[in-house]
């Protein structure tokens, strides 16, 4: 692949020496290389293994080795030639230090496995997996063949009423809904023999559609004592390690279902059978992987007063992580069932919820890196691609390979490929931030791994941070959702973005992403706001957003609201807020996410959200939305409520039995001097009755 290493030099201020055989014949530089205690970048992703072995045999070696791939990534391709700023860029990127350790989730597995299935189908992958698990076959029918005579593991039947749990916590729930236990059964077929109706198959379960409950079944098994009727309907449970599921249907139907659970529709005939059971050999002994999250609940948006605001994250996770605790006003992340997609951050319109691996301040300074040096150089209108490190880095580095043998077009010279761990784990503010630090697009690109939920709150958020740029007088199209499962379709998309124009800021930005969302947004949108080609700096501007907009108003019926403050009470971003002076209710859109809680909470529905940027200095300033006469205390003449307010009570409460003549009148009073109304009254009714 053509290398320009003055380019490179120049755009990185250093020389860099040109080596074409580093991992053979010039391996001697490599080792050198190493031995200076300096950071070393390897620009070669095949061979890191043998680069690895090379350190390992080097004396003295003490450099810290990073590795990055230029090949498929620019190398080969039909624009490799003018490729030079986008390696320059991957190879800056490639020396940053490396992001601050996250928590760790901890699995313990002592390889208790549980097969569910046909029972013929279980025992075989039982024999292929019992010299590494402790092995419990749950029946699910006799199979084809019928289960084998031998009894080499226990065996439980029933109803499933639960499977739930992950990687050394699986919990399963079932009910004795026969009378056989096949855990006792000796298989000595007596019970076959005496059933009249033939209702006991191969798998020595009774068929309770065709018995007739001649119960001579129970009589011939008294040695074995494995049929007893009366224990029809007991509950039961039991804590497994891992679970196989041969079903046809999963007992856990999810997008991302738990670490250690394997479902393999099919048995062993399925062409995936054996990779499942390599990777159940696997799962044995103790495993840690990244907390992908961190959750503040101060933040959080999900509920006040057991009402329910925010539910984005809960409804995006795939993994069935995230629950909701009314209770506790807050949602819970089960960390063992997180997969660390990222979406829940995604869509968070607070920052409650944010992504850990790594943290939003270290892709910053990756992005503002990468960007900064592109354009230093020479690089124009620059593209990121962000991709998942799985299937997302398949496919482009299979792409290249097709470039290279002339079948492909190949990563163009200006998309800079961005690998995450998850395609889903970003969002508007770093969207937003890189397009503020020089970006002229930013592409998401989506193989088909991806739940379709994920894929719906990426457009949702696209479109809103679409509207935003396109409000603000940005011309073209900033942001794309790129789906492409094969090399052929991610090439056509890539030849599209390459393209397309999209107007961007003059000069970029130079601000740092922060660890908080909001902070990250409004100051990506400030810049944005103040390079926006087509708007004056004293004019105002409203910019209408779609329904998943984190930025907002809200609307109040004044005929309705009673100013009663509940909404005030419920807003959790301080958005909206009264008045101690005066019965006013004020709104500060900055802070406003839209999450609804104020519209749920309101008795009167007199609140109505309104999605959209206000672009003007009135975004940050208290405005009045509603305002009330005070209600006065009709015995001491002090101001306690409105008078809408009172009026709304007395109506309503007019009727009601236990609120009539003085009861009634008292709610006219405030607090103090309803209770001295109610003394008096019981005073004076003990003189009279004395």
């Amino acid at each position: 692949m053509p290398l320009a290493p003055k380019t490179l030099g120049a755009a990185l201020a250093e020389t860099l020496p040109l080596h074409s055989a580093l991992c053979r014949r010039e391996a001697p530089a490599f080792q050198r290389a190493i031995q200076s205690g300096d950071e070393v970048v390897v620009a070669c992703t095949q061979e890191k293994r043998l680069f690895g072995e090379l350190a390992q045999q080097t004396p003295q070696a003490e450099s810290p080795i990073r590795f990055v791939n230029i090949r498929e990534t620019g190398g080969w391709s039909r624009d490799a030639a003018r490729a030079m700023p986008k390696i320059a860029a991957l190879l800056a990127q490639a020396r940053l230090p490396e992001p601050e350790p996250v928590a760790t989730v901890s699995y313990a597995s002592q390889g208790r496995l549980l097969i569910v299935g046909p029972l013929d189908q279980a025992e075989q992958a039982a024999a292929l997996l019992a010299d590494a698990m402790d092995i419990t076959l749950f029946s699910r029918g006799p199979g084809t063949a019928g289960g084998a005579q031998e009894r080499r593991w226990p065996v439980i039947a029933g109803r499933i009423d639960a499977l739930h749990g992950w990687l050394g916590e699986f919990r399963l729930a079932w009910t004795r809904d026969n009378a056989i236990d096949l855990d006792l059964c000796t298989r000595c077929n007596a019970c076959l023999a005496a059933c009249p109706e033939q209702a006991i198959g191969l798998d020595y379960q009774i068929d309770n559609a065709t018995c007739r409950a001649h119960r001579d079944c129970e009589r011939v098994c008294t040695a074995a004592g494995a049929i007893d009727f009366n224990r029809l309907g007991e509950p039961h449970e039991a804590v497994f390690d891992l679970v196989l599921d041969l079903g046809e249907a999963p007992l856990i139907d999810w997008h991302a279902p738990p670490q250690g659970y394997l479902h393999v529709r099919g048995g062993l005939a399925d062409p995936q059978a054996s990779a499942a059971l390599l990777r159940l050999r696997g799962l044995v002994g103790e495993f840690e992987k990244p907390k992908f999250f961190d959750y503040k609940q101060k933040l959080c948006a999900h509920s006040r007063n057991e009402q329910v605001g925010c539910n984005a994250c809960v409804e995006v996770c795939s993994a069935h992580a995230i629950s909701s605790d009314l209770a506790r006003q807050r949602v819970v992340v089960e960390p063992h069932l997180c997969v660390g997609c990222g979406a829940c951050t995604t869509v968070c319109p607070t920052g409650a919820m944010a992504y850990a691996y790594p943290h939003a301040p270290d892709q910053g300074t990756r992005l503002r890196t990468l960007l900064a040096t592109y354009a230093a150089a020479g690089g124009r209108d620059g593209v990121l691609l962000l991709y998942s490190q799985e299937g997302g880095r398949a496919l482009v580095e299979q792409l290249g390979r097709e470039a290279r043998l002339g079948r492909a077009q190949g990563v163009p010279a200006q998309v800079i490929p961005i690998e995450l761990w998850h395609a889903a784990s970003t969002g508007i503010d770093l969207w937003l931030s890189a397009l503020a630090f020089g970006a002229s697009q930013v592409a998401v690109l989506a193989t088909g791994e991806e739940a379709p939920a994920y894929l719906e709150a990426l457009r949702a958020q696209m479109a809103v941070a679409q509207a935003l740029l396109n409000g603000l007088g940005y011309a073209g199209s900033h942001l794309t959702l790129v789906e492409a499962g094969t090399t052929a379709a991610l090439d056509g998309a890539l030849a599209a973005l390459r393209e397309a124009r999209a107007q961007t800021p003059a000069a970029p930005a130079r601000f740092a992403v922060g660890a908080e969302k909001r902070s990250t947004l409004e100051l990506a949108l400030d810049h944005l706001i103040d390079a926006a080609p087509a708007r004056r700096a004293d004019e105002a501007l409203a910019i209408p957003l779609p329904a998943a907009s984190p930025f907002g108003a809200i609307e109040v019926d004044r005929d309705k609201c009673t100013m009663c403050l509940a909404c005030v009470s419920a807003c959790p971003a301080s958005a909206l807020q009264d008045n101690p002076n005066a019965p006013q209710l004020r709104f500060v859109e900055r802070n406003c996410v839209q999450c609804g809680l104020c519209d749920s909470t309101c008795p009167e529905d007199a609140i109505t959200l309104v999605p959209r940027l206000l672009v003007a200095p009135e975004r940050s300033l208290p405005v009045v939305l509603n305002e009330a006469r005070p209600w006065s205390c009709i015995r001491c003449g002090k101001p306690f409520g409105t008078q809408k307010a009172i009026e709304a009570m007395l109506g309503r409460l007019a009727g009601h039995a236990m609120f009539q003549g003085e009861a009634l009148e008292r709610l006219k009073m405030c607090g103090d001097c309803r209770v001295i109304d109610i003394y008096t009254a019981t005073n004076e009714q003990k003189i009279t009755e004395l």
